[in-house]
């Protein structure tokens, strides 16, 4: 991750897919497998404990080296099995055959990618669903918080701030729960050996499979699916729309910001926001991380959808691209569900301003077109939708 990605990311997500992190989801899945095919009969107890035992001594393992050689390798996966091989020859020789036994790269890398997602997928999920909560209290404390509706960038009417967080928070709640079911289908354990049969497994393929997902915290697959990437990229489409959808609320704060409305702020403290030039300056960061993640994340779902068309059994290419793609799509979209949770439940709404706006156009337009559409009282009709959909949203989000 370059320093220009890194300060667009979350620092905790940002760890989830670093190199040692992966290393050792890639050893959790190895010593999954193992245990899972000694409680299936396929290899010794003390086999399975020996290589279970290599796995857990993630330090053992040179990362750096891995990472190098994979691409010689053309998988990352290769110089892992090789490494752990070596080691379970050093230790426990009697139990090298049984190392990485029916399975292929690929099962490794999918549910390491899996291991490490799921991780992620909690922190996206726990920031999303404060992001919802600080747009809902908005909306319940301004819901009768009369403030120009603007429609092509220009004054439409009257409507009610709370009224408008109350549309930032509805696609939150939905993609809050969207996000939950996507993953729960998406994060599955990939066992499929080197063409999808589990040939090697004697049958038992299934059964161990099912014992890894319990044993890894993942869905049990009801197969391999190795070029199957749907219920994936589903899950990165879901994340696109979490990015779309924040995208919308930091544009809207980022525009009423502005000096020349003055309506809404974001919270200040030392050292956010400020400018290298211009002291009296008080960027709005957090929308600034969002908006950039709205204009980097469509580009990355639209990677993985073009590379769901995958060769026979096996994808030459298309999956690598997938793999590339994925960490950098996670993490700009939880570092914008980061920067809204951090800025939404301390944003500072200048009600004062808004009415002041609301005055200023009354005053230069005709006293009839005033008082049909640019009344404050027009607020209150707002209001009672604005407290609707809270009470709505709030039972959905909990």
């Amino acid at each position: 991750m370059s320093i220009f990605e890194a300060f667009l990311s979350a620092p905790d997500s940002l760890v989830v897919f670093d190199d040692r992190p992966f290393v050792a989801a890639m050893l959790a899945f190895e010593s999954a497998l193992v245990n899972a095919q000694q409680a299936e009969g396929l290899v010794p107890a003390a086999a399975a404990q020996a290589i279970s035992r290599i796995c857990a001594d993630t330090d053992r393992f040179d990362v750096g080296a891995i990472a190098r050689d994979s691409g010689r390798a053309g998988s990352v996966a290769i110089p892992l099995i090789k490494a752990l091989k070596e080691a379970v020859k050093a230790d426990a020789p009697a139990a090298l055959p049984f190392v990485h036994l029916g399975s292929t790269s690929q099962d490794v890398i999918d549910t390491a990618m899996a291991l490490l997602t799921r991780r992620a997928i909690t922190l996206v999920a726990a920031d999303l669903k404060t992001a919802a909560l600080a747009a809902l209290n908005l909306a319940e404390r301004h819901a009768a918080t009369p403030m120009l509706a603007r429609t092509l960038m220009q004054p439409a009417s009257v409507t009610s701030f709370g009224f408008k967080a109350a549309g930032w928070a509805a696609p939150l709640v939905r993609c809050h729960a969207g996000l939950l079911v996507a993953a729960d289908a998406a994060l599955q354990v990939q066992l499929g050996g080197a063409v999808g049969t589990l040939a090697q497994m004697s049958g038992k393929g299934p059964a161990v499979a099912r014992r890894m997902a319990e044993s890894l915290g993942l869905t049990a697959p009801a197969a391999p699916w190795h070029t199957q990437r749907d219920r994936w990229v589903l899950l990165g489409c879901e994340l696109g729309v979490i990015a779309g959808s924040l995208g919308k609320i930091a544009g809207d704060i980022a525009l009423m910001s502005q000096f020349e409305l003055a309506e809404l702020s974001e919270p200040s403290e030392e050292g956010r926001g400020g400018s290298s030039a211009m002291p009296h300056k008080q960027n709005p960061v957090a929308s600034m991380v969002a908006i950039s993640a709205a204009h980097r994340v469509p580009p990355l779902v639209c990677t993985l959808m073009a590379a769901m068309p995958q060769a026979h059994e096996r994808a030459l290419g298309p999956w690598q691209a997938e793999l590339a793609t994925w960490p950098a799509l996670v993490l700009a979209v939880h570092g914008s569900v980061r920067a809204m949770a951090g800025a939404l439940p301390g944003l500072v709404v200048d009600a004062v301003r808004m009415r002041a706006n609301i005055d200023a156009l009354r005053d230069r337009i005709p006293a009839t077109a005033a008082d049909e559409w640019f009344a404050p009282a027009l607020a209150e009709n707002a209001a009672g939708m604005a407290l609707e959909q809270v009470a709505r949203l709030r039972g959905a989000l909990a």
